[in-house]
């Protein structure tokens, strides 16, 4: 009997590599968003630190309700969020999903301006 093979990827809905038209089409839904790549990126900007971290902590559940983690940074009041499917090399329904609701937290937590 030959071995049990690996499996190293299990797809999941959402977890289809877009094509440069799908990626336009999803972009165009967005704000401010940015397409560089392979990678869907927008920073956010709050009025302190705190706020930030807020919302970074805010948005864990949505990583965990899609198993898609982002890539992100903080300085002070600025939130940097890079999405890309590692597994697929590029970009997937998932990076757009959390994109939106990343805009709902972001949105809710920024005041604005007068």
């Amino acid at each position: 009997m030959p071995p049990p093979q690996l499996i190293t990827h299990v797809m999941l809905p959402g977890m289809e590599k877009l094509t440069p038209e799908q990626i336009n089409e999803q972009l165009v839904t967005l704000n401010d968003w940015h397409v560089d790549g392979e990678v869907l990126s927008k920073t956010y900007v709050f009025r302190d630190f705190v706020t930030a971290i807020d919302c970074m902590t805010r948005l864990v559940p949505t990583a965990e309700k899609l198993n898609h983690h982002p890539d992100w940074s903080n300085s002070y009041n600025k939130l940097t969020i890079r999405l890309t499917s590692h597994d697929l090399g590029g970009l997937t329904e998932d990076d757009f999903n959390f994109a939106r609701a990343a805009d709902t937290i972001a949105n809710s937590l920024i005041e604005p301006t007068v």
